[in-house]
C-alpha cells in the first residue's frame, strides 16, 4: 500500500473519515475530514466503523427517494445488465429506453409527449435550455437566446447551470466563462409577498433583454437547496403566463429535486398556474440507484423541430440505457404499486406541521415550509425576529455538524452575498420512510437546532454588548 491512501482491512474501510491528505480522491473541501458510509438500509446508513445515522435527507441529496438496499430495483438492474447494459441511441434505441418514455408521460403534466433522456440533472438542465433555443430557431426566430431566471437558485455546477442562478457566491472563478443571463429577485416573505414586485423584475429583464431576444424564463417551481420548499405566490405564476403568452418565450421548469413524486406530485409544475413548457428531472427517476435524467417536452416545443430541420442532436455517450433506464422503470413501478406518491401527499403536511410544532419555541426559527417530502426550515436573528443571522455565526453548518454527531444526517444552506437568503435547513426523507423513522427524525433535528441555539443566543449576547454585527 502506497503511503497516504486509506487503509482497506476485512473489505472495509479501517477509518471511519479520511483527511483530503490521505486519499487519492479530489474533495469538494480540502482540509474537512470526509465521514466514510460504508452501507445502507431503508433511512439508515452506516459508517465504517460501524456507527448508524439516520438519512433525514434521502442520501443527502434528496436523490435516494426510495432509500437504500431496494433488493427489487437492485435486482431489475442485475437482469437488465446480463440481456444489455449499453447501446449508444445516436442511432439505436432499446426497449428499456421506450418504455421508461411512456411510462414518464403517462404521469406528466397534460400536453406533454416527447422525453428524451440524460445522464443527470445538470445535463438534463443544459439540454432544456439548447431545445429552448432549438424551438425559436426552428421557428424562424434566431435572435432569442437569452435567459431570465430568479437568481437565488441552486441548477448545477456546470458553466450552463451556473449562469442560471444570479449567486456570485457560486460562480467564484468561472464568472467570466458565463453567459450573462437575466436575473429576478425572489418572492419571498421578506422582500416580495405579494409576487408582484418580482413581475416588475421580470419587466425591467424583458425591456432590458428586448422581448424578442428572450428564449426561455428558467425557474424551479418549489425550490429545493436555494431556498427549501419556497414558491413563488400565485400571482407571480399567473403573470408568468401571461408575459409567456404575449411576448413568445418558453418557460422551463428545473424540477430536477421536485420530478418523479418528491413534493406528493408527480411533478411539481403541475400545481402551478403556468404549466411550463419544458422540465427537466433526474434525481428521483434513478432513486439514487442509477444516474438518469430526463427532459419533457410539450408538444408544441417538439413539433417545432418535427417542422423543421428534423435533428437535434446534443447528447451524451450514457443518455437512454438501458441499465439506468431498467432502474427508471423499477422506480416508477414502486412508486405505483406502493402508492408512495400518494403517501408523499397524504403525509406531506402533517409532517410539516409535526416539524414546525417541535420548533416552536425555538426564537431561531422562523418559518417552517413544506410541499410533500421537501420540507425547508429558516432562521433569523431572535434579536428582530427578522434580520439574517451574522454570517461568522456559521449557523446552518453548525446545525449539520452538531446533526452529524448526533447520528442525523441533515444539509443546511449558508447565507448568500446577494441577500435573499439566510441561514436554511432542507428536511427531505426518503418516501418510504415509516411514521416511527419520520417522528424520530423530527425529534433529532428540533434537539440539534434547540442546541444550536443556546449556543447561538449567548454568542448574540456578547454581539449586542459589544456592539457587533446585527
Amino acid at each position: 500500500m502506497r503511503a497516504g491512501t486509506a487503509r482497506v482491512k476485512g473489505g472495509r474501510m479501517a477509518d471511519a473519515s479520511i483527511q483530503s491528505e490521505r486519499t487519492h480522491v479530489f474533495p469538494l473541501e480540502l482540509g474537512r475530514a470526509m465521514p466514510v458510509i460504508a452501507r445502507g438500509d431503508g433511512v439508515w446508513i452506516e459508517d465504517a466503523a460501524g456507527r448508524r445515522y439516520l438519512d433525514a435527507m434521502s442520501g443527502g441529496s434528496m436523490a435516494a427517494t426510495l432509500g437504500h438496499g431496494r433488493r427489487d430495483i437492485i435486482e431489475a438492474a442485475r437482469v437488465q445488465a446480463e440481456k444489455l447494459a449499453y447501446a449508444h441511441n445516436e442511432r439505436l434505441t432499446n426497449p428499456l429506453q421506450e418504455r421508461l418514455a411512456d411510462e414518464l408521460i403517462a404521469v406528466a403534466p397534460e400536453g406533454f409527449r416527447r422525453v428524451k433522456f440524460t445522464v443527470a440533472g445538470a445535463d438534463a438542465i443544459e439540454m432544456a435550455i439548447q431545445l429552448a433555443r432549438s424551438y425559436h430557431v426552428e421557428r424562424g426566430e434566431g435572435d432569442r437566446w437569452q435567459v431570465i431566471s430568479p437568481a437565488q437558485a441552486y441548477h448545477g455546477p456546470t458553466m450552463e447551470t451556473l449562469a442560471l442562478t444570479g449567486r456570485p457566491g457560486l460562480h467564484g472563478p468561472f464568472g467570466p466563462y458565463l453567459p450573462q443571463h437575466l436575473h429576478i429577485p425572489p418572492s419571498t416573505w421578506r422582500f416580495d409577498p405579494s409576487g408582484e414586485a418580482a413581475l416588475e423584475a421580470l419587466d425591467r429583464a424583458l425591456e432590458q433583454a428586448g422581448p424578442g431576444n428572450v428564449s426561455a424564463f428558467f425557474c424551479e417551481a418549489i425550490s429545493a437547496a436555494a431556498l427549501p420548499a419556497y414558491t413563488p405566490p400565485r400571482r407571480f405564476w399567473e403573470g408568468l403566463a401571461e408575459r409567456r403568452e404575449r411576448f413568445g418565450f418558453l418557460v422551463c421548469f428545473d424540477e430536477v429535486v421536485t420530478g418523479v413524486g418528491r413534493t406528493g406530485n408527480w411533478f411539481a409544475g403541475a400545481a402551478t398556474a403556468c404549466v411550463p413548457d419544458i422540465i427537466a428531472t433526474a434525481k428521483g427517476l434513478g432513486a439514487g440507484y442509477a444516474a438518469i435524467g430526463a427532459v419533457l417536452v410539450r408538444e408544441h416545443v417538439y413539433d417545432a423541430v418535427a417542422g423543421g430541420s428534423r435533428r437535434f442532436t446534443p447528447g451524451h455517450t450514457w443518455d437512454g440505457a438501458p441499465l439506468a433506464a431498467a432502474v427508471g422503470l423499477a422506480v416508477l413501478e414502486a412508486l405505483r404499486s406502493e402508492r408512495l406518491v400518494e403517501r408523499v401527499r397524504d403525509r406531506g403536511p402533517s409532517l410539516r406541521d409535526e416539524l414546525e410544532r417541535a420548533l416552536a419555541g425555538i426564537p431561531l426559527v422562523r418559518e417552517v415550509r413544506g410541499h410533500g417530502y421537501l420540507l425547508g426550515v429558516e432562521y433569523v436573528d431572535p434579536r428582530d425576529n427578522t434580520s439574517f443571522l451574522p454570517r461568522e455565526l456559521r449557523v446552518a453548518g453548525r446545525i449539520d455538524d452538531v446533526a452529524f454527531e448526533r447520528g442525523l444526517i441533515t444539509l443546511s444552506t449558508q447565507p448568500t452575498r446577494d441577500g435573499f437568503a439566510g441561514d436554511q435547513s432542507l428536511f427531505a426523507p426518503a418516501f418510504t420512510a415509516t411514521d416511527e423513522e419520520l417522528a424520530e427524525m423530527v425529534s433529532r433535528f428540533a434537539e440539534v437546532v434547540g442546541h444550536v441555539a443556546e449556543d447561538v443566543g449567548r454568542e448574540l449576547s456578547i454581539l449586542s454588548t459589544t456592539g457587533g454585527a446585527r
